[in-house]
């Protein structure tokens, strides 16, 4: 198989990783999935994008080990042969008030939810640079800008993903003139299928009555924006943030 784009996705075990995986999966695409734990839902995820067509290799490891994200590259890069796209994706959300933090907290905030991006960014930029479709996507949240809705605050989590959303910017200005296209989506209450959530199912209902558009997202809702930002349609786009959350914004 002729290999046109190869796509690095981190949190591809369930959920808006799972989707944007799916999404992809086609003869052409090469599709590099890692998880840090949920062996089981990569699988499915694995086996769903071979059944689609694309070639498909998985790692399982966690982001926030050094030397970890550089190994994904890697294995990328000797497994298909070049690296086209990234979709910086895994992230945990940790709900708390704000007196309750310790620094300890934001940092794991920001260890979690940003320098993952950093570091497969930095890793792969000669093949990004050097690729007809380079693009990064990374997936932000409403919580780096809303605060409140529905009675919730994730402090921790707002200030990494506020962070990964300004060091998207400054990677979007410098890679523009390369060709490569760098962008947030940034999902509102989003249904998680198959991994952790950060709510209970009350709560989820409450959500969904506070979104305007009367209901949450599902996974595929956000993986159709990652893919637009993909596309080769979407070469002239770089550096935005897109929300897509039902309007919580407006709010």
């Amino acid at each position: 198989m002729t290999i046109e784009r190869s796509v690095v996705i981190t949190g591809a075990a369930s959920g808006i990783g799972a989707a944007t995986a799916r999404r992809l999966a086609a003869r052409g695409t090469a599709l590099l999935l890692t998880t840090r734990g949920n062996s089981d839902g990569l699988a499915d995820t694995v086996a769903a994008a071979r059944e689609a067509g694309a070639a498909v290799a998985e790692v399982m490891g966690d982001l926030t080990e050094p030397g970890f994200p550089e190994h994904l590259i890697r294995t990328a890069r000797d497994t298909f042969g070049r690296i086209d796209q990234i979709v910086s994706n895994a992230g945990k959300a940790e709900k708390s008030t704000f007196s309750a933090l310790d620094p300890s907290d934001v940092m794991r905030g920001v260890t979690i939810n940003t320098l993952p991006f950093v570091a497969l960014a930095n890793a792969a930029r000669a093949d990004l640079e050097a690729s007809p479709v380079g693009r990064v996507v990374a997936v932000s949240s409403f919580v780096a800008n809303d605060f409140g809705i529905n009675g919730t605050i994730f402090p921790s989590t707002a200030a990494g993903k506020a962070a990964l959303e300004a060091l998207m910017k400054a990677l979007a200005y410098e890679l523009a003139p390369t060709g490569v296209t760098v962008n947030c989506v940034a999902p509102g209450f989003t249904r998680k299928r198959g991994g952790h959530a950060a709510l209970g199912a009350d709560a989820w209902v409450a959500a969904a009555r506070a979104t305007p558009s009367g209901r949450i997202a599902e996974p595929e809702d956000i993986a159709a924006a990652i893919a637009f930002f993909l596309s080769r349609e979407a070469g002239h786009v770089t550096g935005q943030v897109l929300r897509v959350d039902g309007g919580l914004s407006l709010l």
